[in-house]
């Protein structure tokens, strides 16, 4: 009896992890897009209000690491619609917990050019309502996959973002949001440059 007490009540708190670990819901069309300020991967000072002084509009999206294909598949065609995304006014960002040597393998991988920016504290996951602790099952499984997350953003606490991505107008209202927790579900170039 005690053994399965044990048990259900093991079952209920992996629930609640897993049910916790999903609940982020991210921001809405409409809403005011929080402000940040952060260093890229090649040293330069983004700032959310700057970047919207000088640009019609901002593309930020939030991408798990180098390890995941979905990720780098993402920032693949985001990078080969760079020059038509710019010529529409627009400023990319991608935002990763990944370490920086891993997002030197991002680069690498993907040939992305535009800002890419470590966030560390994860600020601008929270305030973004992307930012998610992986459940120990999910940590142990993708360790079995040879992925140690700890290595990975270089630190113990499993945290990934929900891929989302958000376009930013000039008036620093989001135009559009694309939230799905399933991550192989991303937003399309086509889907955002509609919106430039």
């Amino acid at each position: 009896m005690k053994n399965s007490t044990l048990t259900v009540f093991g079952a209920l708190i992996g629930l609640f992890l897993s049910v916790q670990a999903m609940a982020q819901t991210g921001l809405k069309t409409g809403a005011t897009a929080p402000a940040f300020t952060a260093t890229d991967n090649t040293g330069k000072k983004v700032d959310l209000k700057t970047l919207l002084k000088t640009n019609k509009a901002v593309v930020l999206f939030f991408y798990r690491g180098q390890w995941c294909p979905y990720c780098n598949k993402q920032m693949k065609h985001i990078q080969d619609s760079l020059q038509m995304l710019s010529g529409k006014g627009a400023y990319v960002i991608g935002v990763t917990p990944e370490t920086d040597e891993n997002i030197k393998t991002t680069v690498a991988k993907t040939k992305a050019s535009y800002s890419i920016v470590q966030d560390k504290g994860y600020t601008i996951m929270n305030s973004y309502g992307v930012k998610y602790v992986m459940d120990e099952a999910t940590v142990t499984k993708y360790k079995g996959y040879g992925l140690d997350m700890s290595k990975a953003n270089g630190n113990a606490e499993n945290v990934l973002p929900v891929p989302a991505t958000y376009v930013i107008g000039s008036n620093g209202k989001i135009l559009f949001a694309h939230f799905d927790k399933d991550y192989s579900k991303r937003a399309s170039v086509k889907d955002i440059l509609a919106v430039l």
